[in-house]
């Protein structure tokens, strides 16, 4: 199993620093687009890349692996970058690649296969620096790439769209394990699962009530799987359904109450209750977590 990194100042100041570095790289290469044509601005970001690169290895080489790692994800990126520069200066990238993408703002739409090239690239490229620096953080983007490639793939946006990303969270739940990269594995099916589901319910009621049920089986995820990325994900699906329901009940009145459902002064007492009782509710469930598990 691959070593798992741990939260330490030296550790967030390596984070912060190659994070800053690549903020930094990618306002340099927006600049440089803006001075210098395709080819030109190409050069640049493959300069970028080797330079980042080079001081992934140098670190690697000195045994510095969580510096080296962090760098390697960095230069992923910036691997990215490179690849849409050297697309756009061959002509693969500019316009759209069908009638339907021009009409369409998803970013799904149409079917280009210079944009699935790229994505593929960009995800061996992202398991590539995993395997090779031994380190999570590249799973990161594998994930979100992997997921982007399949949907790209198979759908053009829309409700198909939202129904392979609800499939491709699934099966990144099922096949969540206990090395160090399954947590970006576990995070981004639960925000895909969860961002499907909200694609379709989010405007009645009923909708959010079902999401309120959905939150509880996360903390039910959580719970089993020992990964609190679910409940955290849980806290925001109630406090969702949480608002929907203050804003609802607050304008209208509640709902089963006899003569509180007639219009009137806004009820500027329900969000306290509200918020109050899912503040509760949260409670419960994470002392009910603890007797039974480490989440």
């Amino acid at each position: 199993m691959d070593p798992k990194p741990t939260w330490r100042t030296s550790s967030f100041l390596v984070y912060a620093g190659a994070v800053v570095v690549l903020l930094a790289a990618l306002a340099a290469l927006v600049y440089l687009s803006s001075r210098y044509g395709d080819a030109a601005y190409a050069a640049w970001a493959a300069l970028v890349l080797a330079v980042l690169l080079a001081v992934a290895n140098v670190l690697e080489g000195r045994d510095r692996w969580l510096a080296a790692g962090v760098f390697g994800t960095v230069a992923v990126v910036a691997w990215g970058v490179f690849l849409a520069a050297v697309w756009t200066w061959l002509g693969w990238l500019s316009g759209a690649p069908s009638p339907s993408a021009a009409t369409s703002s998803s970013p799904f739409a149409g079917l280009s296969f210079a944009r699935l090239a790229l994505e593929l690239l960009v995800l061996a490229a992202a398991v590539a620096a995993q395997r090779r620096y031994r380190f999570p953080l590249p799973a990161a983007i594998s994930s979100v790439v992997g997921w982007f490639f399949v949907t790209d793939l198979l759908s053009g946006g829309g409700d198909w769209s939202a129904a392979v990303t609800l499939v491709v969270g699934l099966v990144y739940l099922a096949a969540g394990s206990e090395e160090p990269a399954a947590f970006w594995r576990h995070l981004l099916s639960g925000v895909l699962i969860g961002g499907s589901v909200l694609y379709w319910w989010h405007t009645s009621d009923w909708q959010w009530a079902l999401v309120a049920v959905l939150s509880l089986a996360y903390v039910e995820i959580a719970r089993r799987t020992g990964r609190s990325s679910w409940a955290v994900l849980a806290a925001l699906g109630l406090l969702a359904a949480a608002t929907h329901f203050t804003v609802d009940w607050t304008r209208s009145g509640i709902p089963f109450v006899p003569g509180a459902s007639a219009t009137g002064p806004p009820r500027f007492w329900v969000p306290p209750v509200v918020y109050a009782c899912t503040g509760f509710l949260l409670v419960g469930l994470g002392l009910r977590a603890a007797r039974s598990s480490a989440v």
